[in-house]
């Protein structure tokens, strides 16, 4: 396994857990939206454009959900 395809295994996993414990706190869906731009990036790098894109989206949807659960009020 080249180092490419270990940080796209990285960010990929990390997204899965992220999203797997998201309704534990607004921080994990922070640590989602991070995981969402390695794997843009990786998309990006390994010259898969659309997988770069659709991750760049899901990004900027997980820091929108984030932002509106850190306003959210403590139940």
């Amino acid at each position: 396994m080249d180092g490419l395809s270990a940080f796209g295994l990285f960010a990929v996993t990390l997204m899965v857990v992220c999203y797997a414990f998201d309704e534990r706190s607004p921080w994990v869906v922070l640590v989602f939206a991070a995981a969402c731009v390695l794997g843009s990036i990786y998309g990006f790098l390994q010259g898969a454009w659309p997988f770069g894109l659709v991750e760049a989206v899901w990004a900027v949807i997980a820091l929108f959900r984030w932002r509106a659960r850190a306003a959210a009020p403590a139940i």
